[in-house]
């Protein structure tokens, strides 16, 4: 692999067809910071979307940028980078900061990818571009809003939904949900928001047969999580707990989750995810894969992460057209089948931003060369 020799860095602001509302908020914008890793005449893309305040973990979009640009690209510019363990060994000394490590880290998987002129998917060690996706809604309006929005979901093919859960949003809307909708595979996520003095509530959802609650403690919790599990009869999955591989090891085996969601970008990148995935495997852990309402971009890098071995549940991977009037990344995300999504078959990942569109809603470019 050549010297990485020049580093281009997008801090994007992209509109929501409309507010995604969560126990941690609301947005109308979701801000990403593209990466574009060159070497020679090639190059890759990658994405970083951790909101733009540090509301889903303690990132957010401006840190990323401003990490990226004092530590993280000067310690590769100028380096011949062969492996993704040698990328992520040179930012060893840098603590945390997963989002800015794991947006550069996707770029180079997509160079990586392109140079070897295969699917990113099959580079991964895919077992095929096909994958399951669901279907997600967020705290809406009202339950007839929300039941409306399922029941397409359902007649559109989808085989499983994920509803966000919050206080307010809770025990009532559950019950309605599943009322209408006695035999579907529905789980709920809970974005941190609640403490392990709930567990009355928790418990009483043991009663909807729900398929699993997602991160429900603490977003760097681990002890409250094994605690609630040994309480309720209802699988817990993590998210935003497993932020390495390491978290990963210590949560299964204290008992914190039957379930691991792996965002890519939440973890250090596709070299750290590959490892948390294939340690869940071996432990009988199975897996599934999560977004942060990237753009096409982001999405596709989660789409290849999502062919391999031990993904076991329906992805949320989703068209273009749920949160964009025009997404940024060109080909948009689109279904190939009912409650199906196929990756790329060109070399790569397959997506990279549209010029005129990327131009339109970058609000800072930073290009660094070696």
């Amino acid at each position: 692999m050549p010297r990485i020799d020049a580093v281009e860095l997008y801090h994007v602001r992209m509109p929501l067809v409309y507010p995604f509302t969560t126990a941690y908020g609301s947005d109308d914008v979701i801000e990403s910071i593209l990466v574009k890793l060159i070497s020679g005449n090639s190059y890759g893309w990658g994405e970083a979307q951790p909101f733009k305040a540090p509301t889903y973990c303690p990132e957010y979009s401006a840190g990323v940028l401003l990490m990226m640009r004092m530590y993280l690209v000067p310690a590769i510019l100028g380096k011949q980078i062969e492996s993704g363990d040698e990328l992520q060994d040179r930012w060893a000394c840098f603590k945390g900061n997963h989002f800015a490590k794991g947006g550069i880290d996707m770029a180079w998987w997509d160079l990586y990818a392109r140079r070897r002129g295969e699917p990113l998917w099959k580079v991964l060690g895919g077992l095929g571009p096909e994958v399951e996706v669901g279907a997600d809604f967020g705290v809406m309006h009202s339950l007839d809003a929300l039941l409306e929005k399922i029941d397409g979901a359902v007649r559109a093919g989808y085989t499983r939904v994920k509803l966000k859960y919050a206080p307010g949003w809770d025990l009532g809307m559950v019950a309605a949900v599943r009322k209408a909708f006695p035999r579907m595979t529905f789980h709920i996520d809970c974005n941190s928001g609640y403490r392990l003095s709930d567990l009355d509530m928790f418990r009483r959802l043991d009663e909807y047969g729900l398929a699993m609650i997602e991160q429900p403690l603490m977003h760097d919790d681990l002890i409250d999580h094994a605690s609630l599990a040994r309480q309720i009869h209802t699988p817990i999955c993590l998210d935003e707990s497993i932020t390495s591989l390491d978290r990963a090891r210590q949560a299964i085996e204290i008992g914190a989750c039957k379930w691991v969601n792996i965002k890519p970008v939440r973890v250090g990148g596709l070299t750290p995810a590959l490892k948390i995935n294939a340690y869940c495997m071996q432990a009988g852990v199975p897996c599934w894969v999560g977004g942060m309402l990237e753009s096409a971009l982001g999405a596709a890098h989660c789409l290849a992460m999502a062919t391999l071995p031990n993904m076991k549940y329906p992805n949320d991977i989703f068209p273009s057209s749920r949160f964009y009037e025009k997404d940024l990344g060109r080909p948009e995300m689109k279904l190939s089948g009912p409650s199906r999504m196929t990756a790329a078959a060109v070399p790569g990942v397959g997506v990279e931003p549209d010029p005129e569109q990327l131009d339109r809603v970058t609000v800072q470019r930073v290009v660094m060369e070696a």
